[in-house]
């Protein structure tokens, strides 16, 4: 096994990625305050300490009013290594959705999405099951998928409550391979990017390497994840450029040293604490400084691997010997992006496998040995090192350009748990649920738009947007009609696209028609949404507004006919 314990490998310094913003806030007041009572000494008149003493406190708490956020927003993650198996039937306890005060954005990564050749290339031209059923489930309560990443296995999708999307901004995805010295995505990393109300957020779903003895390995392709990854911006080209960057998945790290009977013993007996030194993630940490300046909430939770499926019993079975696809693990290499190659090499290993496989398991056939349990499944999170650590709580973090940054960031884990009642797969989902306090860069959307008059399929329909901010438009953008409770920005009922000879003035008014005939029959609630091509999101929405219904939905037989308010 890897040594764990010893002499750190060399790495570029960092700073802590937290600083307590309650504390900075009472020193910065402790010295305002101390400032007022030593100008108080030196004063003759009451009058000129009484508005000495009013200013001071302004600016006292003013100060504090600049390190304190304003907005409060309510993040709900997903972990969960699936094992090929197929969504269950309700996801309701997973997302909790029930929960208040109430989710503004689901992130949801999955590793070991069913990804056989065939199976993987029907899910190139359709959404795959999980996407299906994530979205059928949030769409009719109002979350909008605002983004998804796939590369084999790996999976990672990002939902937000409709009245942000006008606030998610420059999207981005990317991923990285690190199976088969680079080139094959069994393992690797998928990754979105956006800002959110001008923040810079970075979500990397992982599954690294697996087995007891590949802890540095694991830490490796961790590492070499996070320097690799590009995004096409130049503030933030890499993920721990971002502000706030969520790091998660099947990590694989396991739990050293002790035996299956100790460490059954010791979950049975709700002693978890006796586990944790010897998790192989809290011990590499206190040698890889990139490691620490990532946080994690408690391992108060049971070990979420292996599990007998449909069963919250631990590996019971004799397990056969898998197909060791990384059994060398030299550094990996860059990823290849072109498509047409990584198509063909999913069907030649495809087909590869199964004989190497059938090869691999003659020569060694099962071993019967049960898999110890471990805390393979993860959720970290980093903000953007900007001073030196303090006397920071440990599950809030801040993030702040100075001692008065103007727009803070702060992240507190407030849960932090597995969900047992899930047996589809080995693993049990990890989820974690974050508070994101933040002072927004901007509240208003860069295009305003809205319906004109009444609108029914009986006659064309108006629309008109105004740019209200300058951004990189194109003719290229469109306006779609979305059905309230729309799944995407692609789950349109039609679309016009916006002015084709010439781009917009800011606070210009625009006019577009609408052809009478791409209008829905049916009556019902809809919305508009302006789709920025560069920035890959919609970036303006109308009101919720009523198109009423058709009398041509009548006659064409849609709907039955009433007279006198009975059906003919």
């Amino acid at each position: 096994m890897d040594s764990l314990i010893g002499s750190p490998r060399r790495r570029s310094d960092s700073l802590s990625s937290t600083t307590s913003q309650g504390s900075k806030s009472k020193m910065q007041l402790r010295q305002r305050l101390f400032q007022l009572l030593s100008r108080i000494e030196d004063m003759s008149s009451e009058d000129e300490a009484s508005e000495e003493v009013s200013r001071s406190l302004d600016d006292a708490f003013q100060l504090c009013g600049c390190l304190m956020p304003t907005d409060s927003f309510r993040l709900h993650m997903v972990t969960w290594n699936v094992a090929t198996a197929e969504p269950p039937e309700d996801v309701t306890s997973l997302l909790q959705l029930d929960v208040q005060p109430p989710t503004d954005l689901f992130v949801i990564g999955l590793q070991e999405v069913n990804s056989t050749p065939i199976r993987f290339i029907s899910d190139l031209l359709v959404e795959d099951s999980w996407s299906h059923t994530f979205m059928d489930t949030l769409a009719p309560r109002g979350f909008i998928k605002v983004t998804s990443m796939r590369m084999q296995g790996l999976l990672l999708l990002v939902f937000a409550k409709q009245h942000h999307l006008p606030y998610i901004r420059h999207i981005q995805t990317t991923y990285t391979r690190t199976g088969i010295f680079g080139y094959w995505g069994n393992k690797g990393g998928v990754s979105v990017r956006f800002t959110f109300y001008g923040h810079t957020v970075c979500f990397l779903n992982c599954h690294l390497a697996a087995h007891m003895n590949y802890a540095l390995q694991r830490v490796d392709e961790f590492e070499h994840i996070l320097e690799t990854q590009e995004f096409d911006n130049a503030d933030t080209a890499h993920v721990l450029d971002h502000k706030a960057v969520f790091c998660f998945g099947d990590l694989n790290f396991r739990i050293a040293d002790h035996g299956l009977h100790f460490l059954r013993s010791s979950i049975n007996s709700g002693r978890l604490n006796l586990l944790w030194t010897k998790d192989q993630l809290t011990m590499m940490k206190k040698n890889e400084p990139f490691l620490q300046e990532f946080e994690e909430g408690p391992l108060n939770f049971k070990p979420t691997y292996k599990f007998d499926r449909n069963s919250d019993t631990y590996d019971t079975r004799k397990s056969a010997v898998a197909l060791p696809l990384t059994m060398y693990r030299p550094r990996p290499l860059q990823r290849c992006s072109t498509t047409l190659f990584f198509l063909l090499t999913s069907l030649t290993w495809g087909l590869l496998s199964v004989w190497l496989g059938a090869w691999y398991r003659e020569l060694n056939p099962p071993s019967g040995k049960k898999r110890k349990p471990a805390w393979t499944d993860r959720i970290l999170w980093r903000i953007k090192p900007k001073t030196l650590s303090s006397e920071d709580d440990e599950k809030t973090s801040v993030c702040t350009d100075d001692e008065q940054d103007e727009y803070p960031l702060v992240i507190t884990q407030d849960k932090y748990n597995s969900d047992m009642s899930y047996g589809v797969s080995d693993h049990k989902p990890v989820t974690a649920t974050f508070t994101l306090e933040l002072r927004k860069y901007f509240d208003t959307p860069l295009v305003h738009i809205s319906p004109i008059g009444v609108w029914s399929a009986d006659q064309d329909a108006l629309l008109n947007y105004t740019v209200q901010e300058d951004f990189m438009s194109s003719t290229w953008d469109w306006i779609g009609l979305y059905k309230v409770g729309f799944k995407n920005a692609s789950d349109y009922e039609t679309f016009v696209w916006v002015r084709e000879k010439e781009l917009p003035e800011t606070n210009e008014v625009i006019e577009i028609s609408v052809d009478k005939d791409e209008i829905p029959l049916i009556s019902g609630q809809y919305v508009l949404g302006y789709f920025s091509t560069n920035m890959q999101s919609i970036i303006g929405l109308s009101a919720n507004f009523q198109i009423l219904e058709s009398k041509r939905a009548v006659m064409e037989g849609l709907i039955p006919e009433t007279i006198n308010g009975l059906n003919k």
